[in-house]
């Protein structure tokens, strides 16, 4: 059986134990499960149904009656607030506007014939302005009995300012759809940053648990992230840990490792923490799928304790017990845990701590012995409150979901489904609509489709992708599996299976380039007139504001500014808010453009990615799961899908044995071996053995790859036997050169082929308006050299030798590529071109340059540095420049710089080093880009599109100069006119495919065409 509790989340057991320290404030901790939250209870809720804007608990103003309440509205892509919603005791008219609007503010009434997202009955409607000030505010006054409800806010959000004033007066969420001014620069990840940033610390802490409770994990992160920034002494490890946690549930294990060491020093003076640091480890080595190594930490005693242990287990209180336990709440549950007590807290702890413990012996076969500590697990969480702690309802609900496990094994099937029931009946009723609960129906359904009841299994299946609405759900990427199965049975692989496929894979999309393409899209969708022109200011003020939000997280965390830290830090400060002004007004002009109004993002339908496909083209989309692969093929008249004769591993296995006969470097040196013939046509059998006659006779196939094909490209695959056969026998002969595979039938020999990163994005790219700028080219390259020339890295243009602390080598510059493909490329292009090289081509020249969105094709021809000067280091991606006599010159075009560039290009050319490789989450965030990093393509070509790139042309490994090999390749690009980006590169590689000497795919397989390779390379 599957082990289906790994999938959950990059580990299901990671979530359990959010919930378990701070509870949420006051009354909403004794909220009977079962029953639906009233929002006078609850922290935080969404405004509206299309998930744009939420509504967040703010602290009570001075003077604020008991039951006053007071929220922020955040909504996406703004950096700050962009309203406020209050309810207060007193009638409207005995309050005025200035009560709601601020002083100094000019209100009127608004006109009559305004009209709202919802029915709201008696509410005043009022238009106010400050003093001095463009930004225009709506403001609505309801009165309903002794109390009064306010909203007040910009003009620009008006739906979400109707709908949380009709939810406050209803208590209850009123279904609508907010429209706002859009970009689609921040996800959920980065909204989740928004919401954090807009509240304080300890609530900050608060709703990082509830949202890892509901199974947000990368959400959650950036609370915990937040709170562990702001908060000092036991919260901020509190906090630390749970950010370790959420990485080990996004997958980034060295980056958990790293912070639970930080905090295991001070975690050791807390019986609390302690027990949370030893949970939290344990669970870290169950989503690494060590369920031994978590078993060895659960039996472990533990560093601290109560000195009382079985008061504890007897909810005794002694005097000794007493006094640790007054100490501790001090220490550890502070203002942030108002609700349980040091001594609940550690109990709900010892209950997970069952409950990880069976589920480690249940993974290792001592399924007998896991039962006693579930049923152990299940009793200690429901003592507590009498089973009434809302934050555990998750970890109640894996009990029951294990529990289930054990029935089913039992051969109680009955059992089984009666605990499948009771755990999303919990969940519906606390955390609805998360990912949690999605989780919960989908293991049910899971459980429907091994018992023999398939209707009752796709239709549960059915209805999460139909509620999830295009929502990303990466978390089921394991849980999923069932359903690929169950839609694949009896033979089906036609039109309405691949359709079901198709929108089930969208769920499974992961953040990055293919948010950054949408954006680009979004900005190009109406030409280059004023909205557009406000577009790109708006993305670009929002990546100020995420870099100067970084940069005073850092400050507040240093100690060598000594006596200036405070005036650095109100500067910092002022500056923020000023950027947060300067974007309120913006997006208040862009409110007035329909076109940027946006209501939601939704999925793309099959036949609507079939709609813009041509003749002669083909999408591919390949997904990856745990256990099995699946393969989309999409034309505009037929669509079809099948399971891959290979398991993903199997997949990584061989793209690694073909990897390694193309480029590994060695003692600071890239070397080739002969190339991978057998596996590189073993590979294309095995995933495309259905079409694997028609891939070559297509003229244009564009390709989504997942897993281990992120790192490969399919133009090196070989579609026939005999080229195995005649290469073999080659080799049989006499004086064989091992190195020559001319005549090879590669795929990319017949066929044109695109890089997609997600169908939506190939949408949005294909649709995309042309570049406006009036010139052809612009090369770049060609770094003045400094240094010793070391040679190493001369036949390739990598850079592989790194300094002390973190820092590159001067060797690195001394070793320039010669701009001779550049100058060719130019001389094609006339008047019409410019080629920088040398003191031309520094950083700061670069970033200074005016008119760099004048050129439709950027070309750069330089070293890329994309691996970390030491192994200990993080890599930075970063292409190589001249160095400036300018002091803030390094030499460096990096990834956040090359974010910021100002290009209107069809096409960038990156004739360097592995530039489709991936970036890192730190060198994204210093960009100001809130997701994403972690995946190949998510580097530079992240970067240029960005900047304002279409299709990007990057390589997979250190590109040669061997034999001129990248030069006449990038060189042939421009041999004719008018041809496709993809054909173009096509015409260039036959010709070294057929010379001995560079038909070892190393020399003509690197590059891919990231983008759509059917636009026409130049104009």
């Amino acid at each position: 059986m599957a082990l289906r509790f790994f999938a959950a989340v990059g580990g299901a057991v990671g979530a359990l134990v959010f919930g378990l320290l701070p509870a949420a404030p006051g009354a909403a901790q004794a909220v009977a499960v079962g029953e639906r939250t009233s929002l006078s209870l609850r922290d935080t809720f969404p405004i509206g149904s299309n998930g744009l804007c939420e509504a967040q608990i703010l602290a009570p103003e001075p003077g604020a009656a008991l039951f006053d309440r007071r929220y922020s509205v955040i909504c996406r892509d703004a950096a700050a607030p962009v309203g406020t919603l209050w309810v207060v005791r007193g009638p409207a008219q005995e309050m005025s506007a200035a009560r709601f609007a601020g002083e100094g503010t000019r209100c009127e009434a608004a006109d009559r014939g305004a009209s709202g997202a919802t029915d709201l009955p008696g509410t005043e409607r009022l238009v106010c302005a400050a003093s001095g000030s463009m930004i225009r505010t709506d403001l609505l006054l309801a009165r309903e009995g002794q109390r009064t409800y306010a909203a007040s806010g910009l003009s620009a959000y008006a739906t979400a300012l109707e709908l949380g004033l009709a939810s406050l007066m209803q208590d209850k969420i009123v279904e609508g759809t907010v429209e706002i001014p859009l970009t689609s620069a921040t996800d959920d990840i980065a909204f989740a940053r928004q919401q954090a940033e807009a509240i304080a610390a300890d609530q900050a802490l608060i709703e990082a648990y509830r949202r890892s409770n509901a199974g947000n994990f990368a959400e959650a992160a950036e609370f915990f992230e937040v709170s562990s920034a702001a908060l000092a002494g036991p919260g901020a490890v509190e906090a630390r840990l749970n950010q370790g946690l959420q990485q080990s549930n996004l997958g980034n294990f060295a980056e958990a490792r790293r912070l639970f060491a930080s905090s295991r020093s001070e975690s050791a003076a807390s019986p609390v923490l302690a027990r949370l640091l030893r949970n939290y480890e344990a669970m870290d080595a169950l989503n690494q799928r060590k369920p031994e190594a978590a078993l060895s930490l659960l039996e472990a005693p533990l560093v601290s304790d109560f000195g009382e242990l079985e008061n504890l287990r007897a909810l005794r209180i002694g005097p000794a017990l007493a006094g640790q336990l007054a100490s501790e709440n001090d220490r550890v549950t502070g203002a942030y845990s108002l609700s349980l007590t040091p001594l609940e807290r550690a109990q709900l702890l010892d209950g997970q701590h069952a409950y990880l413990k069976a589920t480690s012996l249940r993974l290792l076969g001592r399924t007998a012995e896991s039962t006693a500590l579930l049923e152990q697990a299940e009793a200690t969480l429901a003592s507590v409150r009498d089973g009434r702690v809302v934050s555990i309802v998750w970890l109640r609900a894996q009990v029951l979901g294990e529990l289930a496990e054990v029935a089913e094994r039992s051969g109680r099937p009955g059992d089984a489904e009666s605990l499948h029931l009771r755990a999303v009946a919990l969940l519906d009723a606390t955390y609805p609509d998360s990912p949690a609960f999605d989780s919960a129906r989908a293991l049910l359904a899971g459980f429907y489709s091994r018992t023999g009841r398939r209707a009752e299994a796709l239709g549960l299946y059915r209805d999460i992708i139909t509620d999830a609405e295009g929502r990303p759900l990466p978390s089921l990427r394991g849980l999923l599996a069932p359903y690929f199965i169950l839609v694949m049975e009896d033979g089906a692989s036609g039109p309405d299976a691949a359709a079901e496929l198709f929108a089930a894979s969208q769920l499974l999309q992961r953040p990055g380039l293919a948010q950054t393409q949408a954006v680009l899209a979004r900005e190009l969708s109406g030409g280059s007139d004023e909205a557009a022109q406000l577009f790109r200011t708006t993305t670009n003020l929002s990546r100020g504001i995420e870099q100067l939000r970084l940069a005073l997280i850092e400050l507040r965390s240093a100690e060598q500014y000594g006596v200036n830290r405070a005036a650095a830090i109100a500067e910092r400060e002022q500056r923020l808010a000023q950027l947060q002004q300067q974007q309120a007004e913006v997006l208040q002009k862009l409110a007035t453009y329909p076109r940027y109004r946006a209501v939601s993002g939704g999925g793309l339908a099959l036949a609507d990615l079939q709609a813009i496909l041509r003749e002669g083209e083909a999408y591919v989309k390949l997904v990856t799961l745990d256990q099995e692969a699946y393969l989309l093929y999409v034309t505009a008249d037929d669509a079809r899908a099948w399971r891959a004769d290979a398991t993903p591993a199997e997949l990584e296995k061989l793209v690694g044995q073909i990897r390694e006969s193309i480029a590994v470097v060695e003692g600071g040196q890239v070397l080739t071996y002969p190339f991978e013939i057998e596996r590189a046509r073993e590979l294309y059998v095995r995933l495309f053995a259905p079409v694997a006659d028609r891939l070559p006779q297509l003229e244009h196939i564009v390709f989504e790859p997942d897993g281990p094909l992120l790192k490969l490209p399919i133009n090196l695959l070989v579609t026939d036997d005999a080229s195995v056969a005649a290469y073999k026998a080659r080799l049989a002969g006499r004086d064989a050169d091992e190195y020559d595979f001319r005549g090879t039938a590669w795929l990319g020999r017949s066929t044109q082929i695109s890089t997609s990163v997600g169908a939506a994005a190939f949408r949005d790219v294909r649709a995309a308006r042309p570049s406006d700028g009036k010139r052809a080219y612009l090369g770049l390259g060609e770094n003045e050299p400094i240094g010793a020339g070391s040679g190493v890295s001369g036949r390739t243009r990598s850079a592989l030798e790194g300094a002390d602390n973190c820092q590159w080598s001067p060797n690195i510059w001394a070793n320039p590529i010669k701009a001779d493909e550049l100058r060719e490329a130019a001389s094609r292009f006339g008047a019409a071109s410019r080629v920088l090289t040398r003191e031309e081509f520094t950083d700061s020249a670069i970033l200074g340059l005016d008119d760099l969105g004048e050129y439709r094709i950027l070309h750069f021809a330089t070293h890329g540095l994309v691996t970390a000067p030491q192994p200990q280091c993080p890599p930075r991606p970063a292409l190589l420049t001249s160095f400036d006599k300018n002091e803030d010159s390094d030499g460096l075009l990096s990834f956040a710089e090359i974010f910021g560039l100002r290009i209107d290009a069809d096409l960038v050319i990156l004739s360097a080093c592995d530039t489709a490789g991936s970036a890192t989450v730190g060198a994204t965030r210093e960009a100001g880009v809130t997701s994403g990093g972690e995946f190949a393509l998510d580097g530079l070509v992240r970067a240029f599109v960005g900047a304002g790139g279409r299709t990007v042309l990057a390589s997979h490994w250190p590109v040669p100069d061997d034999f001129d090999a990248t030069g006449r390749l990038i060189s042939g690009l421009f041999a004719g006119d008018g041809r496709p980006t993809a054909g173009a590169l096509r015409q260039s590689q036959l010709a070294l495919m057929d010379d001995a000497d560079t038909s070892h795919p190393f020399y003509w397989s690197a590059f891919a065409v990231v983008g759509d390779g059917a636009i026409r390379l130049a104009r």
